[in-house]
């Protein structure tokens, strides 16, 4: 069937997925996740093209690293595109023919692969139960439990549920898509107009209710650290959006998405601090420390864009008359400022070098490795 369809790392998604699941990445490659969705929603042949990359990828892969960053791609794909890939990865084929193989006992993968596909499986089963057509995953799901597998403990997911943030345009036709707009065709960093809704909903403000430490087994703090690499990307493309974005001469579309990132991004940061409060792990607690240092900083970036945006809408309007936004308040780097949130650390905080103010507002912020 290969033979026929060609290479599936020739077509453009393939080539897309083959870079951003190379082992020699240090890191998830945000930027072309994010690319790899746009194709998906905006091509007639993405969602095909995207599984039948993904199959090659995982079928048969015994280099895990690749097979986790494939799992990552798979993942944002779910998050933030549409019906049409939702019915491709739901699927029986897809679910129990690639996924549940990976974690066959003849391959004997590394408990965190083993994780996070049993997470995956989960996550999806609760969120497609509702739709006919999406209930392939649901079923294997209760088959799974059935059998007497395990899936995760969820109960640490459950402080720090991080979702991809919502997009603001619904899904195109693909053979009604139009070009990409300006500000898509002069960043490199991925798509920033016309992205579909998730399946999930946008993040609320967390209800948590934790009163005691927390003390983390291994596989709970490699997913909560998988959890913390999604909220790098969201800071990361939020910061490029930051730097790509002219104040006053936005794209709605682009506008749109920024302030849902930030809205996002501001849940997130929630639940940051409020585990650095609880974890018991020093190593975890610096890493959750250095993730609220960059979310501080985009913050402040975003409050001096919207400044000046607002300057420049009120000078528009008032015919060149100077608004009241002066070069003063827009930058402002005290702990005063509304963008700042600076956790509640008790005596078992790390070291003062950790500090959680923010480093700098004029440069994009930069994902923690």
């Amino acid at each position: 069937m290969e033979f026929l369809l060609g290479n599936p790392f020739s077509t453009p998604v393939g080539q897309c997925l083959e870079k951003a699941t190379d082992g020699s990445l240090q890191s998830e490659d945000w930027t072309l996740n994010m690319e790899i969705c746009d194709i998906v929603n905006e091509t007639e042949e993405g969602p095909k093209d995207a599984i039948r990359a993904l199959k090659k990828r995982l079928n048969g892969n015994r280099n895990y690293r690749e097979v986790m960053l494939a799992l990552t791609v798979l993942e944002t794909c779910v998050k933030n595109c549409g019906h049409r890939f939702h019915v491709l990865v739901a699927s029986r084929d897809f679910i129990d023919g690639v996924l549940v193989r990976i974690i066959s006992p003849k391959n004997n993968p590394p408990t965190i692969v083993q994780d996070k596909v049993l997470a995956l499986i989960q996550a999806w089963a609760d969120a497609f139960r509702s739709s006919p057509d999406l209930t392939g995953v649901v079923h294997i799901y209760e088959e799974l439990k059935r059998k007497g597998v395990e899936f995760p403990n969820a109960d640490l997911d459950a402080l720090s549920p991080i979702h991809t943030p919502q997009r603001s345009v619904p899904e195109v036709d693909p053979a009604a898509t139009v070009p990409r707009s300006q500000a898509q065709q002069r960043t490199s960093a991925g798509s920033f107009s016309s992205p579909p809704p998730p399946p999930f909903s946008a993040p609320q403000a967390p209800a948590l209710s934790v009163t005691g430490p927390i003390t983390a087994n291994a596989e709970q703090i490699a997913r909560l650290r998988s959890e913390l690499d999604i909220v790098r990307g969201n800071t990361k493309v939020m910061s490029e959006m930051l730097t790509e974005m002219v104040p006053g001469q936005e794209d709605s579309s682009d506008l749109e998405l920024l302030q849902e990132l930030h809205r996002t991004c501001r849940a997130m940061q929630q639940r940051v601090v409020e585990l650095i409060s609880h974890v018991c792990n020093e190593e975890v607690t610096e890493e959750l420390l250095r993730v609220n240092d960059d979310l501080n900083n985009v913050f402040l970036r975003y409050e001096r864009f919207e400044r000046f945006r607002s300057g420049r809408l009120v000078q528009n309007a008032s015919n060149g008359v100077l608004s009241e936004v002066t070069e003063d308040n827009l930058i402002d780097l005290g702990p005063g400022s509304p963008a700042v949130v600076s956790p509640m650390v008790g005596s078992t905080a790390p070291p003062p070098s950790l500090s959680s103010q923010p480093r700098c507002v004029f440069s994009p912020s930069q994902p923690s490795s």
